[in-house]
């Protein structure tokens, strides 16, 4: 069911009806190279947070991608790397164009921008979920919808539910198309405010346990407030300015591994930190600061596998 009003939500989206059933995290990743990586001036035009003046060094992004991919691994977490294209200068950010869910499933967004949809054409990305790993396939991309899949949705996977902000970057049409497509059990829709572009970048719901929210990123103050009693003492409020750092574009890599980009990490208060390791999560920095000159940040480029 999707619901698209607080008073729904709280009534029908419920912990005792919605418990943790399922895996909370993914079983391996996969990312896209900073090849031919630079900043794109059609996304730049409902992405307040990229820095159009600045230049790109695409040999430092490629490291700090690599660094990522390694760090992943080393917490236990299989990494494939497709390459990257000057094509698509913001395919170092797939979890937008590709998803996957439980069941063996993989999902084909679609992009709101014609650069962003090139992505979701690529062969060799839609034959390692259909013939490598067997998925059944899931595509959007050809549906009258915007739908940027996990930027737009952020899924409570340990519950198969989700929620998603409503922007330029996903309407109403897109998100019935991805509670089918990724078999959620329920959906709670909303806006967000005018500049903001993917919910994952004020949002955060990490293994089923917790959650790192900005309220004042959603068009209606009630919802945050909805979703935070739906986490009851598990809630981290993140204020302004450690939203601009992307603290809320934070991810659960294992069950109490959490990855922050270093300048996130860096920008999260100590207090709200020590609430994190409290419940049983080691924070991870990594620096991923060439990339977020684009717009996006480390959980941008972690697409998940489950």
């Amino acid at each position: 069911m999707i619901y698209s009003r607080v008073d729904e939500f709280v009534r029908h989206i419920t912990p005792e009806r919605y418990p943790c059933r399922f895996p909370p995290t993914m079983k391996a990743a996969f990312m896209v190279s900073p090849v031919g990586f630079f900043l794109d001036n059609q996304t730049a035009q409902d992405n307040r947070y990229m820095r159009m003046g600045e230049n790109v060094d695409t040999a430092r992004a490629m490291a700090q991608q690599m660094e990522l991919a390694r760090r992943i691994g080393e917490c236990g977490v299989p990494v494939v790397t497709f390459p990257g294209h000057p094509d698509t200068p913001d395919a170092v950010f797939p979890n937008n164009a590709f998803a996957t869910a439980h069941g063996k499933r993989y999902i084909v967004g679609h992009m709101r921008h014609p650069n962003r949809q090139k992505e979701t054409r690529r062969e060799d990305i839609r034959r390692f979920f259909r013939s490598v790993l067997g998925y059944t396939e899931h595509d959007l991309s050809q549906q009258p919808v915007v739908a940027e899949l996990t930027g737009a949705l952020v899924p409570d996977r340990a519950r198969n539910i989700g929620f998603v902000g409503l922007s330029e970057r996903a309407d109403t049409a897109g998100a019935k198309a991805m509670a089918e497509s990724f078999g959620l059990e329920a959906l709670f829709q909303f806006p967000l405010q005018p500049d903001e572009y993917h919910t994952n970048v004020v949002m955060a719901i990490l293994a089923g346990r917790a959650l790192v929210i900005h309220p004042e990123s959603f068009a209606d103050p009630a919802v945050p407030a909805a979703i935070s009693k739906f986490y009851a003492d598990r809630t981290v409020v993140l204020d302004e300015s450690e939203k601009l750092a992307f603290a809320g574009n934070c991810i659960s890599i294992t069950d109490n591994d959490v990855f922050f980009s270093q300048t996130a990490l860096n920008a999260l208060a100590p207090k709200k930190r020590q609430q994190l390791e409290n419940w049983g999560f080691r924070l991870h920095g990594v620096d991923v600061s060439e990339l977020e000159k684009a717009g996006g940040s480390l959980r941008c480029m972690v697409g998940e596998i489950f």
